[in-house]
């Protein structure tokens, strides 16, 4: 098994960065370009991966009480996440991602898996500072 987390701090409410950042309508905004969300019925979501060019069945679940996102493939437990948002303070936000790839025969190379969280979180950011 590989895990990868990576956190930045926002210039935003945690309220803002949780809308944003739940919103299925907005979220490739902020996800890797090759990745592409659609609903199924939610829970269940559907991912595209340009790269692949396969589709997933997944699951995404979002605690708004404890703004919280989770994701995973929904068969067969290859691969999960989450995402949390954290206040720091009234208009500032800690936002975490971690990574989970259970299935080390589908697992990046850790250098790309750190980079490509990096570009998502400040991606998220940008959104919430707009």
């Amino acid at each position: 098994m590989s895990e990868y987390e990576r956190s930045m701090n926002m210039t935003a409410s945690a309220d803002r960065v949780f809308d944003q950042a739940e919103d299925l309508g907005r979220i490739e905004s902020w996800l890797p370009d090759e990745l592409h969300v659609r609903a199924a019925d939610p829970p269940a979501v559907t991912v595209h991966d340009d790269d692949t060019g396969r589709d997933a069945d997944a699951l995404f679940r979002a605690d708004r009480a404890h703004k919280r996102l989770e994701w995973g493939t929904r068969e067969d437990a290859r691969y999960a996440g989450w995402l949390q948002v954290d206040r720091t303070d009234e208009r500032t936000s800690e936002v975490t991602i971690h990574l989970s790839f259970f299935d080390e025969s589908i697992a990046p190379p850790g250098n790309v898996v750190d980079q490509v969280l990096d570009e998502s979180l400040h991606r998220l950011s940008r959104m919430v500072t707009a």
